[in-house]
């Protein structure tokens, strides 16, 4: 299984990369919204979980995980938000939208770990 990783930020995709190493899982990374769709259109038979951050440029996070579930390749493939919007109106906008799961930066590698198994089905 392959996971990707949208975030403009490098150290926050090498932070999650260690985390899917952890995991035993592959890892694929863009730098923003649009390279994440791009990313999907090549590598979406084998991607079994979407992270996505919510502030990226060319498209944000939101309006990825809209593309995502508006496109019937896409719809079944879990996203979980991966960002610094605490805002209650925006994670409950990310959910409602269908994201699966939403984690908060800062995290714990453990906290990251936890929610990436319970975004594929497989935590508690």
């Amino acid at each position: 299984m392959k996971v990707l990783s949208a975030d403009d930020s490098v150290m926050i995709r090498k932070v999650i990369k260690n985390a899917v190493a952890v995991l035993g899982f592959e890892f694929l990374e863009a730098k923003d919204g649009q390279e994440a769709l791009d990313v999907m259109e090549k590598e979406y038979a084998d991607v079994g979980l979407v992270l996505l951050d919510w502030n990226m440029p060319r498209l944000n996070g939101l309006e990825v995980l809209k593309k995502l579930q508006a496109d019937e390749r896409f719809k079944a493939i879990p996203v979980m938000m991966v960002t610094t919007e605490i805002e209650r109106a925006k994670v409950l906008q990310a959910l409602a939208a269908g994201a699966k799961n939403y984690v908060m930066k800062p995290f714990s590698h453990e906290d990251l770990i936890a929610k990436i198994m319970q975004s594929i089905g497989m935590g508690v």
